[in-house]
């Protein structure tokens, strides 16, 4: 059986905009809050705690879809490059790739099924340097450069989300 899940934002949670829509379109979907974000707690510490609550969800079934956004994003795929057995597919939106935490000198490439989704006007995640990262970690990498922001939103509602989720 596979599961799916959805990973929110660093400053969103379980109950923001991607996490309702996708309660709509994929009934089944977990959608957790993770650890909220404090400006006053190290990014790394926020991280730690996320990637923990994380793995006490991912560890249980044997097979996920992973769906996240932005920060959602670098824990799907540190998640997907320590677990790549676990994973069926990793569907990022405009993910937080380039950061020292993702290092792909650390990490061998790994052939899971990666898509992502990148607005060419996001103004918080840079997609060019995204693009880096994701084409040396992921073999198998699918790269869409949208006509959208950071938020993803007009994206995010024309995806026919039913048919990229199978596998």
């Amino acid at each position: 059986m596979t599961s799916i899940i959805f990973i929110h934002g660093l400053e969103s949670s379980g109950k923001g905009f991607k996490a309702r829509f996708f309660q709509n379109k994929i009934p089944e979907i977990l959608t957790p809050s993770f650890f909220q974000f404090d400006s006053n707690i190290p990014i790394q510490e926020i991280l730690q705690k996320r990637m923990d609550e994380l793995r006490s969800f991912l560890d249980q079934i044997e097979k996920w879809i992973i769906i996240g956004s932005s920060f959602g994003g670098l824990m799907g795929a540190l998640y997907t490059l320590k677990n790549s057995n676990k994973i069926i597919k990793l569907i990022l939106l405009a993910p937080f790739l380039n950061t020292p935490f993702l290092e792909p000198s650390n990490f061998e490439p790994i052939n899971v099924p990666v898509i992502v989704y990148h607005g060419k006007n996001d103004q918080i995640i840079p997609f060019k340097q995204s693009y880096e990262i994701a084409k040396n970690l992921f073999v198998n990498l699918k790269y869409n450069l949208v006509d959208d922001d950071h938020f993803l939103h007009a994206t995010v509602k024309s995806i026919n989300w039913k048919k990229l989720i199978e596998f």
